[in-house]
C-alpha cells in the first residue's frame, strides 16, 4: 500500500474528528485512528528508506515527518494540551499558543504539497530502469515553493483583513488665517460671536478651533465658543443649525453658517478652502451691505451673453465675486437714468468692456459722480477702436486703440500657437500701489488678451494723482497694422506701455474717505471669466484693486487655500488623449513587440541557412 495514501486517510481521520464529531468518545476514536494512520505511514517510509529506491523514500519519509511534527504543534495548542497537563497553554504563554496557531498549518501545507508532488513524479518513472533524480529535486523544489507562496497569501489575507487600515497619501493641510482675513477681522468695530457646534472627541472640532484660535488673536471684538448641538437645543434653534459640523457667525441679528461636517475623510474639501469661507461670511456679517453697478446699453460684458449677441467671455466670476464680499450688484443703463446722475447708493460703477462709445450726458454723470468722490472701474478694450475720450479725459488718461504684442512672455489660449498669441502679452512690471501687494510680493504674472496701451494725457488738472500700477514689458509695441510683427520706422512704438492706471481726485478741502477714485485697466478680458481662473496673479489684481478702489485697502493681502487647482484641457486637447490612448499606444506596443521578434528570429534564419 502506498505510505502517502495511507498518511492522507490518516489526515482525513484526524480533521473529522477535530472538527465534525462532538462527541468526545467519537473524536477520540476518530483522531486517534487517524493517528495511528499517519505513524503507520512514517514506519513505512523507515523501512523502505533502504530499498533500491531508497532515496525517493527518505525524501518522503523527511516530509512525513513534518506531517507528523504539524500534528504534535497542534495538539500543543488545542484543547488535548489541556486536559493533559491541567494547564493552558494561552493562559501560560499567549504569544507562544498563537504562534503555533499559525504555525502547524504552515507546515503541514509545506509537507503536503511537496508530497503531492513529488509521489506524481515518481509514479510516472516507476518502470523507469533508473530513477531521475534531477526530476525528483526539481518536484520538491516546485512543492515548497508552492507551499511557501499558499502561506504567504494566507498570511497577506490574515493582515489584511485583521489590520485594515486606511491611509490617505494625498497632500492635506488646513488652510491657515490669511492675511487679509486677519486685516478684516482686525477692522472689526463692534463683537463678532463664532459658536462652533463640534461633538467633544473630534478631530476636525479640534482643527477648526485651532483656526479660529490664531484668528481670535488678531481682535478682542472676536468670541469664539465650542458646543455640542445636543447640549445647547436652544442656541441652535437660534442660529438655525440642525446638527453638529456647524460654524455659525453672528452680528446682531444677522448671521451666516458654514457647513463643515464632522468626519475627517468627508471634510477635507472645507477644510482646505476654510480661509476664503471663513472670510465670506465675516464680510456678510460683519460689514454693511453696499451696491455696486454695472453700466449696461454700451455693449458691455454680461453674466450671460445676450441671444448669442456677444461671443465674448463673460463675467461672471467678477459678479458672483463682488456678491461673496458682500455688495449688491445692480443694472445702470440710460433707463435706470444713467443719463441724469448716478444712483446715491453706488459705492462704486463699473463700466467693462463697451463696445460703443458714452453719449455725453452719459458720460457726463460719470465724471460728476466722480468728482462728488465716487469710485469708477474701468475696463476697456482696444479691439472697438474708440479712445473712449469721454471717459478717459476727465481721468488724465490716454487709451491707444491698438493692441499690444510682444514676442515673448505670451500665452497660447486657443491651440494650435500661431503669431496671434503675441497680443495675449503677460507681465511682472508693477509699481508699490496698494492694489500691486500680492503681485509685488510673490512676483506674480498678470496675463491681458489683446490690451491697449493707457498714458498719462498731457496737462491733466492737478487735482489728478495718477499711478501706473503695471506696465508691460518694455519690448512690448502697438501692433498698428495687426501683422503681429513689429515694424519699425512707423508708427509701432517699443516701450512699456501703461496697462493698469490708478487714479486720484484729490480736490482741495476734500477729506481723504471722500476723494474720487478710478481704476482704468486696458482689457476686459483680464478680468474676464476666461483668463480670470488660469492665473491669480489677475485674482489677486481684480481683488486688490477693488479693495482699494472702495476704500478697504486695509484689508488687502492673502487669502489662503490649499485647495488643489483643478487640471483643465480643451476639446482638442481630450481628443488628442483619447485616439493616443485608445490606438496610438497599442499600436506602439504592437509595434515594438514586432520588432523585438523579428530581431530574435534573425540568428535562427542564419543558422539555418548554413546548415
Amino acid at each position: 500500500m502506498n505510505p502517502s495514501l495511507l498518511l492522507a486517510v490518516g489526515l482525513a481521520l484526524v480533521w473529522v474528528g477535530e472538527r465534525i464529531v462532538e462527541s468526545s468518545t467519537g473524536r477520540a476514536a476518530l483522531s486517534g485512528l487517524g493517528l495511528g494512520l499517519v505513524l503507520a505511514a512514517v514506519a513505512m517510509r523507515v523501512v523502505r528508506r533502504r530499498g533500491p529506491q531508497g532515496r525517493v523514500h527518505r525524501l518522503l519519509l523527511a516530509l512525513h515527518g513534518a506531517v507528523l511534527g504539524a500534528l504534535l504543534l497542534y495538539a500543543l495548542q488545542s484543547d488535548l494540551f489541556t486536559r493533559l497537563t491541567q494547564a493552558s497553554l494561552e493562559s501560560w504563554s499567549p504569544k507562544l499558543a498563537g504562534a503555533l496557531a499559525v504555525l502547524w498549518p504552515a507546515v503541514l501545507v509545506c509537507a503536503l504539497l511537496p508530497t503531492l508532488l513529488l509521489e506524481l513524479s515518481f509514479a510516472a518513472m516507476a518502470r523507469a530502469p533508473a530513477l531521475e533524480e534531477g526530476r525528483l529535486r526539481e518536484a520538491l523544489a516546485a512543492g515548497l515553493g508552492l507551499g511557501f507562496m499558499v502561506v504567504l497569501a494566507v498570511s497577506l489575507q490574515y493582515v489584511a483583513t485583521e489590520r485594515d487600515l486606511k491611509a490617505d497619501l494625498s497632500y492635506f493641510r488646513l488652510s491657515r488665517p490669511g492675511e487679509a482675513t486677519v486685516r478684516l477681522v482686525g477692522s472689526l468695530d463692534e463683537p463678532l460671536e463664532v459658536v462652533l457646534f463640534f461633538p467633544p472627541a473630534s478631530d476636525v472640532g479640534e482643527l477648526v478651533g485651532e483656526y479660529f484660535q490664531e484668528l481670535q488673536a488678531a481682535s478682542p471684538r472676536l468670541q469664539v465658543r465650542r458646543v455640542d448641538h445636543a447640549l445647547e437645543p436652544r442656541l441652535a434653534r437660534e442660529l438655525g443649525v440642525t446638527g453638529n459640523g456647524t460654524v455659525a457667525v453672528r452680528k446682531g441679528a444677522r448671521k451666516e453658517l458654514l457647513q463643515v461636517g464632522t468626519e475627517l475623510d468627508k471634510s477635507r474639501a472645507q477644510l482646505r478652502a476654510m480661509d476664503s469661507e471663513v472670510q465670506k461670511r465675516v464680510l456678510q456679517v460683519g460689514k454693511a451691505r453696499r451696491t455696486v453697478y454695472f453700466t449696461a446699453g454700451h455693449g458691455e460684458r454680461t453674466r450671460d451673453p445676450s441671444g448669442g449677441g456677444d461671443q465674448r467671455a463673460t463675467v461672471d466670476i467678477l459678479w458672483r465675486t463682488l456678491g461673496e464680499q458682500n455688495f449688491e450688484v445692480r443694472l445702470l443703463s440710460a433707463a435706470e437714468g444713467l443719463g441724469q446722475d448716478v444712483p446715491r447708493d453706488a459705492a462704486a460703477v463699473f463700466v467693462v468692456g463697451p463696445q460703443r462709445a458714452f453719449p455725453p450726458p452719459e458720460a457726463e454723470a460719470l465724471a460728476a459722480y466722480l468728482r462728488r468722490g465716487g469710485r469708477l472701474f474701468l475696463a476697456l478694450d482696444p479691439e472697438p477702436g474708440l479712445d473712449f475720450a469721454e471717459l478717459l479725459k476727465p481721468l488724465g488718461v490716454v487709451l491707444t486703440p491698438q493692441r499690444l504684442a510682444q514676442e515673448r512672455n505670451t500665452a497660447n489660449l486657443h491651440p494650435p500657437p500661431s503669431l496671434a498669441d503675441r497680443v495675449n502679452i503677460g507681465t511682472r512690471t508693477f509699481s508699490s500701489h496698494p492694489a500691486a501687494t500680492f503681485l509685488n510680493r510673490t512676483n506674480a504674472a498678470v496675463l491681458l488678451a489683446g490690451a491697449g496701451g493707457l498714458e498719462e494725457l498731457p496737462g491733466h488738472p492737478a487735482e489728478l494723482v495718477l499711478d501706473f500700477v503695471a506696465r508691460s514689458f518694455p519690448e512690448a509695441w502697438n501692433d498698428a497694422n495687426e501683422n503681429f510683427q513689429f515694424d519699425p520706422g512707423g508708427k509701432e512704438t517699443r516701450k512699456a506701455w501703461g496697462l493698469l492706471v490708478a487714479v486720484t481726485r484729490r480736490a482741495p478741502g476734500v477729506p481723504a474717505a471722500e476723494e474720487g477714485r478710478a481704476l482704468v485697466l486696458s482689457d476686459s478680458d483680464g478680468i474676464a471669466d476666461e483668463v480670470l481662473p488660469l492665473l491669480p496673479g489677475n485674482q489677486y489684481l481684480a481683488m486688490d484693486g477693488l479693495k482699494w478702489l472702495l476704500g478697504d485697502e486695509q484689508l488687502v493681502g492673502v487669502t489662503n487655500t490649499e485647495v488643489d487647482v483643478p487640471l483643465s484641457r480643451s476639446r482638442q486637447q481630450d481628443s488628442a488623449w483619447f485616439y493616443g490612448t485608445t490606438f496610438l499606444a497599442p499600436l506602439a506596443v504592437a509595434g515594438v513587440g514586432l520588432l523585438a521578434r523579428r530581431r530574435v528570429r534573425r540568428p535562427e534564419r542564419r543558422g539555418e541557412g548554413t546548415t
